[in-house]
């Protein structure tokens, strides 16, 4: 099963992860792969235009989180169970997005890689690898 509807899953984050101000937005969803899209504010700003480490952090944790969506369905149980991130060069913002690649679905867990790119820059800004925890309830991978 290869799920797709990116409105969808953008109506789920809007009903399930209530916030003010920009929020992702999911901008592409394939077979293992998932683009996020976020227009920043200065609440996720540093110095210099760029964007924050914990901005580009959750937008990681995010894109990979509509990775594992691309494979079961809407997953709201899904949690992250880790998130390692390497910062390369400055993200310059306001617009940053992140592309997330499915690299392994297991019964219980999953293994994204995604980058992180500030607007108009064709090398990533970060890199990350995500691992998702899977409710025991799905079924086998």
């Amino acid at each position: 099963m290869i799920f797709t509807d990116i409105d969808a899953t953008n109506a789920m984050f809007e009903a399930h992860f209530p916030r003010e101000g920009p929020r992702p937005v999911v901008t592409e969803m394939g077979d293992g792969y998932a683009a996020t899209r976020l227009q920043t504010d200065a609440s996720h700003m540093r110095p210099g235009d760029m964007v924050s480490g914990p901005t580009q952090m959750s937008l990681a944790d995010t894109a990979a989180y509509v990775c594992v969506f691309t494979k079961l369905g809407i997953t709201p149980m899904a949690v992250t169970s880790s998130l390692n991130i390497n910062f390369l060069r400055p993200c310059i913002g306001p617009d940053v997005r992140a592309e997330g690649t499915m690299v392994r679905l297991g019964k219980t867990l999953a293994v994204i890689d995604v980058r992180i790119f500030g607007e108009g820059h064709a090398d990533p800004a970060a890199l990350a690898t995500v691992t998702y925890a899977l409710p025991k309830d799905m079924p086998s991978a």
